[in-house]
């Protein structure tokens, strides 16, 4: 198989980078719809440049449209959809469930991939987004290479090999949104992984003050020929908010490793952890294990270690460089201990005199007040590195002609790059009355390309002697040629198509206008529910849902983030994951991240029988969205989270290494408090206060209950009773 080196691109510079580098393809984002807002990101005109750059040189281009889409913004999404498919845009990385449903239907020629956001980490999610007509999906980072390659779908996989690491699975995760209303889902996440936390055990401090949810970087480098023999097609670099020089070096480095070359591997290693480094893991894709994954001492970038601080003298730092390692003028340090660092615009040798390079013991300016005599220094921007990226040629795409001059006939010329063909006929070739043109004068002519991206690397011809064939007219035609194959490779091989979709209404209902669902975890919570005849229960537990399934009808909240999704169903389930429910008893959770009426729609489709609304809506957008959809779509039974602690995040494997049985809590630097506990599976954050609010629009109450007692569930259903 041959495998795509997809790298991020933030702006035109970067994507300059990542095509000279050596990229298959790019992936961008536009100034809206995609998940790194705060990135520069691309206007229509920028866009519209960038595709036209992208296919001279022969890479593909993909734009983000990734963020979950609320019910006012739906025009807009389309409207900028429309105009990149005409832009001749060669795929979109989509979220939304119910967008990626209607651009699947509304274009058809437009192919989709489905968003690492969309979080898809089981062979029914594949299969289900590989039957609606998806031509990719990027997996969960949480994925194994072992366990991708056993996913047997006709789809084109992609995955994560480089970069920064979500602790949450994606497209799971609440806290910034929570916090601060900047949703991770919407492309404003804050990082609250990126913030210390201190551990607590009741009242008691497990680790006080560390970055406790904080990842290291992706670097799959030396694992490349396991990949280059997975079923994994697309090779993901994560960094649309990185530099230039990251994107150059990065995209470089893998190039070089996909291809074979050979390359001194410890230098690049090294530069590397210049560019950014957090400390670097194989990640879940190679089986890291928790604490090989995490970096609870720093989220920044750390860099590489050059040496220590020896002290100071005459107002400036001593250091110790180590024996291969040389600094700059115009390299960047930081002091590890001290976090502090500065830009070295000037350094001095030993004896204090101002050098542009230094070995061993060396000096820079005092521009930081060190707190530790015998900091360690690491380089966190190399100069000349950059310098060197900064440098890199434009590619040249090689380019064949093909003459033919004969006597009496068309001057005939044909440029090709083994894929496109151009072809221009001229003047009627005239026999020569005095100075004939031979190969070699076509030839010079025909080669003056040389401020263009093409390079002509060679020249069949067909010509007769003593021929004349006007300078002035090889030269039109060759500005002609050239200009052609230059458009040709610039367009889309796509041709663009739009349909009308039409939607059918449903009367679909569970129960009356105004109801309860109760979500439990104990048993004193579930009896308490019974008790109160409450309509709808589901039980996080399976144990608790076979002892009392027969006795009162219950629905078993299946695991999350499942590999194996139909392992876990039962006679009645409470999902968050995408599948064809058609064959099931499912009801929707708010893990399905339903902002729009589109998505609710097409989930109603393929067999949901009630749908719990995104917790990220307001209490006017909800109502607008039950008001819109009984409008558009008709009747359908919509749940809105009213009390309980919403899942801020959900984690693979035990990275705060919690004892199941304990009572553990996260509490941030303002003193909030978010319980936190690992079932076996995952580890679970959930927020540091209880929602509670009722609506004014017919719908079912959504409750969850996490530690609340028989007589607290009582009191507070009976509220949402009355």
């Amino acid at each position: 198989m041959k495998h795509e080196l997809l790298v991020p691109a933030g702006d035109m510079n970067c994507l300059r980078q990542a095509v000279f580098n050596g990229c298959d393809a790019v992936y961008v984002g536009c100034k809206m719809f995609g998940a790194r807002k705060f990135a520069p990101n691309f206007t229509q005109d920028e866009i519209t440049e960038a595709i036209r750059f992208c296919h001279l040189y022969g890479v593909r281009l993909y734009v983000t449209m990734n963020t979950l889409v609320k019910n006012d913004e739906v025009d807009a999404f389309i409207q900028q959809v429309r105009f990149l498919h005409q832009c001749g845009v060669d795929a979109l990385i989509v979220q939304d469930f119910g967008m990626i449903c209607y651009l699947r239907e509304k274009f058809p020629n437009l192919e989709i991939h489905a968003s690492t956001q969309a979080n898809i980490s089981s062979y029914e999610v594949c299969q289900l987004y590989y039957n609606l007509g998806v031509k990719r999906v990027v997996f969960a980072r949480e994925l194994s290479i072992d366990e991708i390659d056993q996913i047997d779908v006709d789809i084109e996989k992609e995955a994560f090999i480089h970069g920064a690491l979500c602790i949450s699975y994606s497209g799971c995760c609440l806290m910034s949104s929570m916090l601060g209303g900047r949703s991770g889902n919407r492309g404003e996440c804050t990082g609250c992984c990126r913030i210390p936390y201190t551990l607590k055990n009741g009242n008691k401090v497990v680790h006080k003050q560390a970055y406790l949810l904080s990842t290291k970087e992706l670097n799959t480098s030396s694992y490349i020929n396991r990949l280059m023999n997975s079923s994994i097609y697309s090779f993901k670099i994560e960094g649309r908010m990185k530099s230039p020089v990251y994107v150059g070096l990065i995209t470089r480095f893998y190039r070089k490793l996909m291809d074979g070359e050979e390359i001194d591997f410890l230098e690049y290693a090294n530069q590397l952890k210049t560019i950014f480094n957090r400390d670097f893991t194989k990640g879940r894709i190679f089986s890291a294990d928790d604490f090989s994954l995490m970096n609870s001492s720093s989220p920044n970038h750390i860099g590489l270690e050059i040496g220590k601080v020896l002290g100071s003298a005459k107002g400036k730092i001593q250091i110790q460089l180590k024996n291969d390692k040389i600094l700059h003028q115009y390299d960047a340090i930081r002091f590890l201990h001290s976090n502090q660092g500065f830009v070295v615009n000037y350094l001095y040798d030993k004896n204090f005199n101002l050098v542009s390079s230094a070995k061993g013991i060396c000096y820079v300016d005092q521009k930081v007040s060190l707190k530790d005599s015998s900091d360690v220094v690491c380089k966190t921007q190399d100069y000349l590195l950059g310098e060197d990226i900064k440098q890199t040629i434009p590619k040249k795409i090689p380019v064949f002609y093909h003459v033919v001059a004969k006597r009496g006939k068309p001057f005939l010329v044909e440029l090709s790059d083994g894929e496109h063909r151009v072809c221009v006929e001229g003047e009627v070739v005239q026999e020569a009355r005095n100075a004939p043109v031979c190969e070699d004068d076509l030839l010079k002519h025909l080669k003056k390309i040389g401020n263009t991206p093409l390079v002509c690397i060679s020249c069949d011809m067909e010509m007769d002697s003593d021929i004349f064939v006007a300078v002035r007219q090889i030269n039109d035609i060759r500005r002609k040629l050239v200009s052609e194959l230059i458009s040709l490779r610039e367009g889309s091989s796509v041709p663009y198509l739009e349909e009308d979709v039409s939607f059918q209404k449903s009367d679909s209902f569970i129960g009356s206008n105004r109801s309860l669902h109760c979500l439990v975890r104990t048993e004193e919570q579930l009896k308490a529910c019974m008790e109160l005849q409450v309509p709808y229960i589901s039980v996080s537990n399976l144990e608790l849902y076979n002892q009392y399934k027969d006795s009162y009808s219950l629905s078993f909240a299946i695991p999350r983030c499942s590999y194996q999704v139909s392992h876990n169903l039962v006679d009645s389930n409470l999902v968050s994951d995408y599948f064809d429910f058609r064959d099931f008893d499912c009801m929707g959770d708010y893990g399905l991240n339903v902002t729009n009426i589109y998505t609710a729609y097409y989930l109603s489709k393929i067999g949901l029988s009630s749908i719990c609304l995104s917790v990220e809506l307001s209490q006017d957008e909800v109502c607008e969205f039950l008001d819109l959809y009984q409008k558009k779509f008709g009747n359908f039974s919509f749940e809105v989270f009213s009390y309980g602690r919403v899942l801020n995040m959900l984690i693979k494997g035990n990275i705060l290494q919690l004892d199941p049985l304990k009572n553990y809590s996260l509490v941030d630097f303002k003193g909030r408090s978010f319980p936190v506990y690992y079932d076996g599976r995952c580890t679970y954050v959930f927020h540091y206060e209880n929602f509670d609010k009722k609506f004014s629009w017919p719908c079912i109450y959504r409750c969850d209950f996490y530690d609340e007692s028989g007589e607290d569930v009582k009191k507070i259903v009976k509220r949402y009773q009355d």
